[in-house]
């Protein structure tokens, strides 16, 4: 004997979200098409509003983003639903036929909402992540400043542990401003690396200079102070998204764990975290710098009641409908 499911919410919407339109079906009922730009995103919400709608559903995709804020900010509840919830049955995949199967999925409570992070954590996350690929760029600057020494025959990369550190830069902005002695070079470095492997370091820098791969040095290098530069500009708006340190607080224990390779230049960064974190100093967790708490907390928050176990957050990762990569 069948039995038909309950009607949870028989105005629940869903939207089917592309490049160029926007289906929307509330309670099963026939689509209406939106457009992509703005005042079409507005004119989608107004109608929404316009039909007593107070739940829409999406399916994540790489264009959703514009329209789940338009929504969020009318007040609306917005879930986002995975696609395999979202799936409709064989020969029906149009985007008409997609949306009202969504809205009849959500108007029966079938659609689980997936997880998306609140608005300032979402902003936090937007900086972590345009800060993580300029760190690559600057990358790969250096190895295209290797690239040009190697091409020379110098090995100074071979001998210090980074070219990248104030001792190679500083060797490779004198080399490009036309220092050729490898002492007056290794006088630049640091005075641990003069003091354990000095005569190393003046036999790697015995090369064979050409103009074209110093004009590709100072290529590299120009690159890299750029990175360097919108590196720090994402370190001041991380500074002013996170909440201020509060000083009534009591200091935290000195820690003896080294900073983070690459790690933003935000003081009391590791307070500050202590702060969002109800108190809990993760960083004493093993593996877990302060950038790594940052980097986490960018990705999930700070509210782990959304989770019911520790698998469900691990699986987060490959699942999760926050901002696409």
């Amino acid at each position: 004997m069948s039995q038909e499911l309950p009607t949870l919410d028989p105005l629940a919407a869903f939207v089917d979200v592309g490049s160029e339109h926007m289906h929307v079906s509330v309670g099963g009922n026939r689509p209406e098409v939106f457009g992509t730009v703005t005042s079409q995103l507005h004119a989608l919400r107004d109608w929404l509003i316009a039909q007593g709608v107070r739940s829409v559903a999406m399916e994540a995709t790489v264009y959703w983003l514009p329209l789940y804020g338009v929504l969020e900010n009318a007040g609306l509840e917005v879930r986002m639903a995975n696609g395999r919830q979202t799936r409709n049955l064989p020969g029906r995949k149009t985007d008409m036929a997609d949306s009202r199967w969504g809205a009849t999925l959500h108007m029966h409570g079938l659609l689980h909402a997936g997880f998306v992070p609140p608005a300032d954590i979402r902003r936090l996350q937007d900086y972590l992540r345009l800060r993580v690929d300029h760190v690559a760029a600057a990358a790969s600057c250096v190895q295209l400043m290797q690239k040009a020494l190697e091409r020379m025959n110098i090995k100074l990369q071979d001998v210090i542990s980074s070219l990248a550190g104030v001792s190679g830069i500083a060797v490779v902005r004198a080399i490009i401003a036309g220092e050729r002695s490898p002492e007056a070079l290794v006088a630049l470095c640091a005075v641990q690396i003069r003091r354990k492997k000095e005569q190393a370091v003046i036999e790697s820098l015995r090369g064979t200079w050409a103009d074209h791969h110093i004009f590709a040095l100072g290529q590299a290098l120009q690159s890299w102070d750029h990175y360097q530069k919108l590196i720090a500009d994402c370190d001041q708006r991380l500074t002013a998204v996170l909440p201020p340190h509060d000083a009534t607080q009591p200091p935290l224990p000195r820690s003896t764990r080294r900073s983070s390779v690459n790690a933003p230049e935000i003081a009391r960064l590791r307070e500050i975290l202590t702060q969002m974190c109800g108190g809990r100093d993760l960083t004493t967790l093993p593996a877990l710098s302060d950038y790594g708490v940052l980097q986490l907390i960018g990705e999930v928050g700070t509210d782990l009641s959304v989770w019911p176990t520790e698998k469900a957050l691990h699986l987060m990762g490959g699942t999760r409908t926050g901002q696409q990569r």
